[in-house]
């Protein structure tokens, strides 16, 4: 039992990967599982399945979140960007260009990393709730906010999951061509196994588990203008559904992605917040299981392509940033057939 608690929340993975695990459900994609993966290569095509990085945007999805920026390095006090270097040096015809980036981590397509959400919660047994994150690391212990300003989280970086590798066998379910655009759907279990069953589509424990909405394209037609009617379309996982929770837990899915903003409803458009979590799903899936999220990917392609050979199963590869000390981070994913 890992020395950090003497609880564990009730359902949760905590310490079934040992006292110092930081890759969570992670520990599922082993070599079968990639060689699974591999498996399902057989034209040689890739899809990617990132929307460009300064997509959906503007700040509507999120007040706190701003495309990125990219501005020149300085070098000789000048702008290093359509550099003559013969300013520096008359016998020297290059010119040159860098830049350095202003990023939001999970502004556009991303994964939502272990320390991304946490929870007040009694790991000691003594009565008091302490801030934690998945496997009982400690907020004020191994996320910190440095004298400088700069924050660095030393467990559950993102890092970890990068240096593992994320490869593997991925399944994709179109719930877009069930319940399309608008009116925005609640999608339960029952909804989610019935899809599954007329399509025949199964989930093994390891898998990658993407669910396409149809919100990519939304948010591609938009042209990086889009308006608040792109919060309320699409489908959209009801998090308080408890049997869907349990079927995430039961399934053994190595991380869940989806193509729009939070995986699950937001508090405000469908439902209001209850309990003690304004993110039921983000909750039981980042905090409880270790399972990382990825969203706003872009499936479209792929989805369609799948359909049109009958297919769910691909190879995926997607590795976030081995940003030391981050809780998430843009990605560039590829998918395979």
């Amino acid at each position: 039992m890992s020395k950090r608690w003497i609880n564990r929340p009730e359902g949760s993975t905590w310490g079934d990967w040992g006292e110092e695990d930081q890759l969570g459900r992670l520990n599922l994609v082993t070599a079968e599982k990639v060689q699974q993966g591999i498996a399902e290569v057989e034209h040689g095509l890739t899809f990617c399945l990132s929307l460009p990085l300064d997509f959906p945007g503007s700040n509507v999805l999120s007040p706190v979140r701003y495309p990125p920026v990219l501005r020149p390095v300085i070098r000789n006090g000048q702008p290093y960007y359509n550099y003559h270097w013969r300013d520096y040096d008359a016998g020297l015809k290059d010119i040159a260009s860098d830049e350095k980036v202003s990023l939001f981590t999970q502004y556009s397509t991303q994964w939502d990393g272990l320390a991304h959400r946490g929870f007040l919660f009694d790991i000691d047994g003594d009565g008091l709730d302490e801030p934690v994150y998945y496997n009982g690391y400690r907020a004020d212990e191994y996320l910190l906010v440095k004298e400088d300003g700069s924050v660095s989280a030393s467990a559950l970086g993102i890092d970890n999951l990068a240096s593992h590798g994320v490869q593997g066998r991925g399944v994709l379910i179109d719930l877009f061509s069930y319940f399309g655009e608008r009116p925005q759907k609640l999608v339960q279990y029952e909804h989610l196994m019935k899809i599954m069953e007329k399509e025949k589509i199964v989930v093994e424990p390891g898998d990658f588990l993407c669910l396409w909405t149809g919100f990519d394209q939304v948010i591609l037609r938009m042209k990086g203008r889009p308006d608040n009617s792109l919060r309320t379309a699409c489908a959209v996982l009801d998090g308080w559904d408890d049997r869907l929770l349990n079927w995430i837990t039961d399934s053994d899915i190595s991380a869940l992605i989806c193509d729009n903003q939070a995986v699950e409803s937001l508090p405000g458009i469908n439902q209001e917040p209850r309990g003690h979590t304004s993110l039921p799903l983000h909750h039981h899936c980042l905090f409880k299981l270790g399972l990382p999220l990825g969203e706003l990917w872009y499936l479209a392609e792929l989805a369609n392509w799948l359909s049109e050979h009958h297919r769910h199963r691909f190879l995926l590869t997607a590795p976030p940033l081995r940003l030391t000390g981050a809780v998430g981070s843009p990605v560039t994913p590829i998918a395979t057939v």
